[in-house]
């Protein structure tokens, strides 16, 4: 069974950085595509960044240089490392993983608040 826990989510100072972990079970790293993807209020979730099955990392044009995303094959999770946080980048964060290519599974989504 998939399942999906993000934590720290928080109030951060814009220029500041925060790491979002996401512990995943039920997941094979080398089979899932893992990503982070975020939420505001009347908006669509998007796509913050990604990594693939083979290693492969994609970031959404508004945090590349800034976010990082790795997995740690130990802890079976999945980081989201944000420096040089902005005011936009304020929002509910959702791990994601598209289990064999073939089932999205979510997490509950941890909230990020940025203080300018």
């Amino acid at each position: 069974q998939v399942q999906l826990v993000e934590s720290g989510g928080g109030l951060v100072q814009a220029g500041g950085s925060l790491t979002l972990s996401c512990a995943a079970s039920g997941v094979i790293f080398s089979l899932d595509d893992m990503g982070w993807y975020r939420q505001v209020p009347g908006k669509q979730r998007e796509l913050v960044a990604l990594v693939t099955r083979d290693g492969n990392t994609n970031y959404a044009e508004a945090v590349k240089g800034r976010f990082t995303i790795s997995r740690d094959f130990v802890k079976n999770t999945v980081l989201l490392q944000m420096n040089a946080v902005k005011p936009e980048d304020a929002a509910v964060y959702y791990c994601n993983v598209n289990h064999l290519r073939r089932r999205n599974y979510w997490g509950q989504g941890t909230q990020v608040s940025v203080s300018s």
